[in-house]
């Protein structure tokens, strides 16, 4: 059972986050929200991300494809990386760490190269929710998908101090961004590894060679 333990893992983390993005995408129409337990801090906020993190995108339709493309060379360069991980068997922390970055970047993948196709487009104005498999077909075609994000908390809100350059006096949220649980995986895994860096990357230092003691002879 050890030597499945990557795979499993990779595939209960990607069916714990395509299940939450579906249902969230299936039953909620965009911008719509609800607390958890009744508690403003943990939200539900359906949200769909257009690009890079946070929301970002550049050059349209051509560096939306472009972007895709290059997660999708990143999660064949994890992979590579993981398995050359797994077959000298480094660190277990290491390795786990790794497999949760990978199941994070394969999960966003998915959306990004197959929602588009799937999915009809989620109208807030109308308060429409998508349907699955539509049969005007998708709202993108393949590769232009966007990736939905729901995890939002607003832990607290204030104002800059006056007396701050140029934030004086404006209003702050943390922590404003909304992310997934593809997300999640990422954070932990970078996290994971730059916490125990050097339990995972021992430096090898070599001793100094001691003198060679004297000789009887050369002694007077």
């Amino acid at each position: 059972m050890k030597k499945y333990w990557v795979p499993l893992t990779i595939v209960v983390a990607l069916v714990l986050d395509q299940a939450l993005k579906f249902w969230v995408k299936t039953n909620m129409y965009l911008t719509e929200e609800f607390w958890v337990l009744g508690q403003s801090w943990f939200r539900i906020h359906f949200i769909e991300n257009e690009g890079m993190a946070f929301g970002l995108s550049f050059w349209g339709t051509t560096g939306k494809v472009l972007l895709t493309l290059l997660r999708i060379a990143a999660v064949i360069f994890i992979s590579v990386y993981l398995r050359k991980l797994i077959l000298r068997k480094a660190h277990w922390g290491l390795v786990l760490s790794m497999t949760l970055i990978l199941a994070g970047a394969v999960g966003n993948i998915i959306d990004s190269v197959f929602y588009g196709v799937l999915f009809s487009e989620s109208d807030w104005r109308t308060g429409n929710v998508a349907s699955f498999l539509p049969d005007g077909g998708g709202y993108a075609p393949l590769l232009q998908g966007k990736v939905v994000d729901m995890f939002f908390f607003p832990l607290f809100h204030g104002r800059f101090p006056e007396w701050l350059p140029l934030m004086g006096g404006k209003e702050f949220l943390f922590f404003r961004p909304v992310f997934n649980l593809a997300d999640s995986y990422i954070t932990v895994g970078v996290a994971i590894i730059l916490l125990f860096q050097r339990k995972f990357f021992p430096k090898h230092e070599s001793k100094p060679e001691e003198p060679a003691s004297p000789s009887p002879e050369a002694n007077p």
